[in-house]
């Protein structure tokens, strides 16, 4: 495989839209055999066989990464169609920033739930697996709010954080396994993860943000490079951001 991805089977959650849609076009169009996982099923379902009327390999699990039996029941689907699961690309991801002082104790428990707990169930429902295969690559995503907090991105930031002392712990666990691990924290990029924002007026204000957001693409192309590394190197993280982007 001359790039390193071609007939790699792929695990994606949060592949309805965003840096996880963008995902899998780009490395299904390098010859990766990608496995979708979202809650909106019909659009999972429709970007499968976009990508299999392109000539890709591709399949829809409906997924909730808060579940932890539908993490395992994703990644149970690629090992049982394709025989192997290759990436574990933790994705899925909620952003609704506010003030501590606002008490949004249901927006905390949602961010806990999908940006924490659903990283950790697909690194277990992935590592097993790589574990028997004596190899495999886990992408935890993170955000440039894993390395500095801002007012009102308290909780968020903590996430994101938690992601990165994860994605490090786990890599120095794997190393008898020849698993690769890699975090990756975006910047502003144009994604729906801006609508997770319940606040009105922080809305506004992270809009302005964004007004510099650059193409989901950008974060495909991260993934590619992490990926399609010989096998003997190990991109740990990756930090990127628009180049107008000041925080």
């Amino acid at each position: 495989m001359e790039n390193n991805i071609e007939g790699k089977v792929v695990v994606i959650t949060g592949a309805s839209s965003g840096l996880g849609e963008a995902t899998a076009r780009h490395l299904s169009g390098l010859g990766a055999t990608v496995v979708l996982g979202a809650r909106r099923v019909e659009r999972i379902e429709a970007l499968a066989k976009d990508l299999a009327d392109s000539g890709g390999k591709a399949m829809a699990v409906q997924t909730d990464v808060t579940r932890c039996e539908d993490v395992q029941k994703l990644v149970d689907a690629a090992v049982a169609a394709y025989g192997r699961i290759d990436v574990m690309i933790n994705n899925a991801g909620l952003m609704p920033h506010s003030p501590l002082e606002r008490l949004k104790v249901a927006d905390w428990d949602r961010m806990i739930d999908v940006n924490i707990k659903g990283v950790l169930y697909g690194i277990a429902a992935a590592l097993p697996y790589m574990q028997q295969q004596k190899s495999g690559h886990v992408i935890n995503v993170s955000s440039v709010a894993g390395h500095k907090v801002r007012p009102g991105s308290a909780v968020y930031a903590a996430t994101k954080h938690a992601v990165r002392a994860l994605s490090e712990g786990l890599r120095q666990e794997v190393k008898p396994y020849n698993i690769r691990t890699t975090v990756i924290s975006p910047g502003a990029v144009a994604t729906e993860l801006p609508n997770s924002i319940t606040e009105v007026d922080i809305a506004a204000s992270v809009k302005k943000i964004y007004e510099v957001a650059i193409p989901a693409a950008s974060f495909a192309r991260a993934v590619a490079y992490a990926i399609s590394q010989p096998d003997d190197i190990d991109i740990n993280e990756i930090l990127f951001r628009p180049t107008r982007q000041e925080v």
